[in-house]
C-alpha cells in the first residue's frame, strides 16, 4: 500500500478572540480557510510505525518522537502499522496550522486506507484545537476553541492567495498572553467573502508587538494590489488575496527580488 496526501495550509481569514475562559483557553470565533498547497505526506504499509521527515523545514522539527504526526496514527487503528515520509513544506510555529494540517492528513489517509472512528473528531480535537478542522479541509466557521464547526458559503474558492512569512517562528502563547482583552465583536454574518472583507484579525496587534517584522510584510503586500492582506493564525505569516492568479504571480515576483530571505508560497483557496 502506498498513499499521499497534502497536509493543505490553513489560514485565518477572520479571526476574533471573544474571552480569556476559565480554562486558560480563549473564546473564539474563526473563518478557517485552506491553500491548496502545504507538506506533503507519503505513507506505506510497515510492521510498527515509523516517521521521515524532510523537506525545507525539516530542520525545526527536532523531536521526531513527539511529532504531531505519530501522535495521530497512535490516536487512530490502523492496522500493524504505517511509515511516513513527511515533506515538511511550511514554516514551523507559523500560524498555518502546520502541524494540525499535518496531523489532519494523517486522518485522511488512514480514513481512506481503514475507515475513521465515529468518535474521530473527538480524538482529532484532542491533538489539538485546529486539528478537527484541517481533518476536512474545508472552509468553515470555528467556534469555542476552535473545535466547533460550522459550514458556511464558500464563494472564495478558487481564489488567488499568497503566503508570506518573515521566516521568524512566533509562539502562539505570548501573542494570546500579549491580547488586551478587548471583545470587539463577533463574526459578520453572510457568505465568505463578506466576514473575510468585514473581519478583522484580533492577535494581529498583540503578534506585531513579539514580532515587529509582521508590519513590513502587511505594509509590502498592501502594495501589490491585493483585495485583503492580514495575518494568518497567531502569525507571523500573512496572506494577500488577488482578483487573478497572474496578479499574484507579479506580486510573488516582486517580493522574490525585493525580499529575498521571506519565505512564500502561492495557491489558491480551497
Amino acid at each position: 500500500m502506498r498513499l499521499t496526501e497534502t497536509a493543505y495550509a490553513k489560514i485565518n481569514l477572520a479571526l476574533h478572540v471573544r474571552r480569556r475562559r476559565d480554562d486558560g483557553y480563549h473564546e473564539l470565533e474563526s473563518l478557517f480557510a485552506f491553500v491548496d498547497a502545504g507538506d506533503r505526506l507519503v505513507a506505506r504499509s510497515a510492521q510498527r510505525d515509523e516517521l521521515r521527515i524532510t523537506g525545507e523545514f525539516a530542520d525545526q522539527l527536532t523531536d521526531p518522537f513527539g511529532n504531531i504526526v505519530l501522535q495521530a496514527l497512535t490516536a487512530l487503528p490502523h492496522g500493524d502499522g504505517l511509515a511516513i515520509e513527511l515533506e515538511k513544506n511550511l514554516p514551523v510555529a507559523a500560524g498555518l496550522g502546520g502541524g494540525s494540517a499535518d496531523a489532519g492528513a494523517v486522518f485522511r489517509l488512514i480514513g481512506e486506507a481503514y475507515g475513521l472512528p465515529d468518535d474521530w473528531h473527538q480524538r482529532a480535537a484532542r491533538l489539538g484545537a485546529d486539528v478537527p478542522a484541517c481533518v476536512a479541509s474545508r472552509t468553515c466557521i470555528g467556534r469555542g476553541t476552535g473545535t466547533e464547526l460550522e459550514p458556511v458559503e464558500n464563494d472564495l474558492a478558487g481564489k488567488a492567495v499568497l503566503l508570506v512569512n518573515p521566516r521568524i517562528a512566533l509562539s502562539t502563547g505570548p501573542v494570546f498572553k500579549a491580547w488586551d482583552g478587548q471583545d470587539r465583536g463577533p463574526l459578520p454574518d453572510g457568505p465568505v467573502s463578506r466576514i473575510a472583507q468585514e473581519g478583522r484579525n484580533d492577535l494581529e496587534a498583540p503578534a506585531i508587538s513579539q514580532c515587529p517584522q509582521i508590519a513590513d510584510v502587511l505594509e509590502v503586500l498592501q502594495d501589490t494590489g491585493a483585495d485583503l492582506v492580514r495575518m494568518s493564525g497567531s502569525g507571523a505569516t500573512c496572506f494577500a488575496t488577488y482578483s487573478s492568479h497572474d496578479v499574484m504571480r507579479e506580486a510573488s515576483e516582486k517580493l522574490a527580488l525585493e525580499h529575498k530571505d521571506w519565505w512564500q508560497m502561492q495557491g489558491s483557496l480551497r
